[in-house]
């Protein structure tokens, strides 16, 4: 037991969860906090907005695996946190958001909150649809208690984000705290181990299968079953296609890599999952983005769906096996089973069916420009080694990335994929880099989108936190102008951004090196000079509104509604 006050509390909790980088903005609800940070040994990140401070704890929590931790005052400090709170609880990313708050107790010891006081919001009845879990801590003796929870709750089962809201007279009331304190959180058990009745009969089924395919989603990411994954494919030549969020859970460059299957997914991904007999599914939602419509898809196959949260199980789609568990603990006992009972297959027709597919859709896809976003991160994988990170900004630079750039290992690309919040994945870039300062990153940006969170080039410069922002720049509202050209007759409604700002000289303002390329030689150019560079690189790459992204299934259509030309 050792006496302190509340804010004191705060840091030396997050010292005893091991925590090395905060990300946000102080204000007067926080400023106690701040105080003890002030000297305290912990690498705090200034944003330049709230919701920046979010997206850097997402992006640094999904290429580290362990949650990231992010801070704002109270009011609207807080409510800026709350599109990045959304982002991370869509896409299942394990952050701990402390917020200010104005005092829970007057000075006559009767409740203070709920008077509409200065900067005062109701963060916890906001935040309560968004959050795994919320705490609003009415006293200082429990917050060592409510951050280990916090945490724990943070990163076990589906790991997704949990919100600490610290009134201020709380962080300045003194009490002796106990840090030795063990978790018990009665309802919470989150289920791992898979039953074995159930996996012997997917292992059953999976044997049985002429043609199965793996549908492979985030939660594999998330577990760390990529391996386990790869290992259960290769041994039945089962071929993988990855949700969008579960992009990287195989080498994409593997022989049994489909790509992403859905709305923007490949070409042999969506045709060869509709030909399939027995469908894998691990650690997916099966959302609209890939499914599209439910009845269209694949309506004849059996599914297996493997989730660590059972509430996924027959959500969105009809599942025939449910596997309520991890995907590491899962994919291995069904590898154990299958390989228990039959030899490695070497040739099958299925995956003469995978390679045939693949062969006559290899350049289906046809561009109307010279310069293609298509060419570009063909040539940006090239320039990357196997570890970079790269992130992406939401709308066409986004499923381009998602067709054309191959991913070679998990957690090395990170995107907003549930909320699909435009402005992600610069900040997110930033968090990256921080978790991993070694590692070269990448934004894959739209002019759009990268002017909705551009102030962090300030944090990023400010602090030493260089990173490569490839802004895929057509002045326009990309994804929106493709629709209004295709669905709505060409009435461009508030879609055409014109070529203001100039990105060079925008850079140039924030102290940052801004390169415009306008081939792809000055591209690639561009990139080395940016890996090379101890500020972030921004590459204003002007390219034409008329490209489109294929192949594309049309909102109110199924995967069979495919169109790629």
């Amino acid at each position: 037991m050792t006496e302190m006050n509340g804010a004191k509390a705060v840091v030396e909790s997050l010292k005893t969860q091991k925590v090395k980088d905060v990300f946000g903005i102080p204000g007067g609800a926080t400023l106690f906090i701040y105080d003890v940070l002030y000297d305290s040994g912990l690498n705090h990140v200034l944003a330049r907005h709230e919701q920046g401070a979010a997206h850097m704890a997402d992006g640094y929590a999904r290429v580290s695996g362990v949650p990231g931790v992010c801070m704002a005052t109270s009011g609207p400090g807080a409510t800026n946190l709350v599109t990045g709170i959304a982002s991370a609880y869509m896409d299942s990313s394990p952050i701990v958001a402390f917020t200010g708050q104005v005092n829970v107790r007057s000075a006559n010891s009767s409740y203070m909150i709920g008077r509409d006081a200065f900067q005062e919001a109701d963060i916890v009845g906001i935040t309560t649809p968004i959050t795994k879990h919320n705490y609003q801590v009415e006293h200082a003796v429990d917050i060592p208690r409510v951050v280990k929870e916090a945490f724990y709750i943070a990163a076990s089962g589906r790991p997704g984000p949990v919100l600490v809201d610290l009134p201020k007279d709380v962080q300045v009331e003194t009490a002796d705290m106990d840090f030795s304190t063990a978790i018990n959180l009665r309802g919470y058990k989150p289920r791992d181990n898979p039953h074995p009745i159930q996996v012997k009969r997917a292992a059953q089924l999976l044997l049985k299968a002429k043609k199965p395919i793996v549908l492979a989603g985030g939660g594999v990411i998330l577990s760390g079953a990529a391996r386990e994954l790869a290992r259960l494919a290769e041994f039945m030549l089962m071929p993988v296609g990855t949700t969008f969020m579960g992009k990287g859970a195989v080498p994409e460059t593997h022989p049994l890599a489909l790509g992403c299957v859905g709305m923007h997914g490949s070409i042999e991904a969506n045709k060869l999952i509709l030909e399939a007999d027995v469908i894998l599914a691990v650690g997916t939602r099966f959302s609209d983005r890939t499914t599209g419509t439910l009845d269209e898809f694949c309506p004849e196959a059996t599914i297996i769906h493997v989730d660590v949260d059972s509430a996924e199980i027959g959500k969105n789609v009809k599942t025939d096996l449910p596997i309520v568990a991890d995907a590491k603990k899962a994919l291995r006992s069904i590898y154990e089973q299958v390989a228990h009972k039959t030899e490695k297959t070497t040739q099958s027709p299925w995956f003469g069916r995978v390679e045939q597919i693949k062969e006559e859709y290899r350049e289906a896809v046809k561009g109307v420009s010279s310069l293609q976003p298509r060419d570009l991160l063909r040539e940006l994988r090239t320039l990357l080694p196997a570890k970079a990170i790269v992130a992406t900004e939401v709308g066409q630079n986004q499923m381009w990335a998602a067709l054309h750039y191959k991913v070679l290992e998990p957690r090395t690309f990170i995107s907003s994929g549930g909320l699909g919040t435009m402005g992600f994945g610069f900040p997110a870039s930033i968090g990256a880099k921080v978790a991993k300062p070694d590692v070269p990153v990448v934004d894959i940006a739209g002019d759009g989108s990268f002017r909705m969170t551009e102030q962090e080039l300030s944090t990023s410069v400010t602090q030493g936190i260089p990173v490569i922002v490839a802004i895929l720049n057509n002045s326009t509202l990309g994804m929106v102008y493709q629709w209004q050209r295709l669905f709505y007759n060409k009435r461009f409604a508030e879609s055409k951004l014109g070529s203001v700002p100039d990105f060079v000289k925008l850079a140039a303002a924030y102290g940052a090196q801004g390169i415009r390329a306008n081939s792809l030689p000055e591209f690639s150019k561009a990139v080395k000079e940016g890996l090379k560079n101890e500020v972030t690189t921004v590459i204003d790459i002007p390219i034409s509104p008329d490209e489109d992204v294929y192949p594309m299934v049309p909102a109110g259509a199924g995967l069979p509604g495919m169109i790629w030309k």
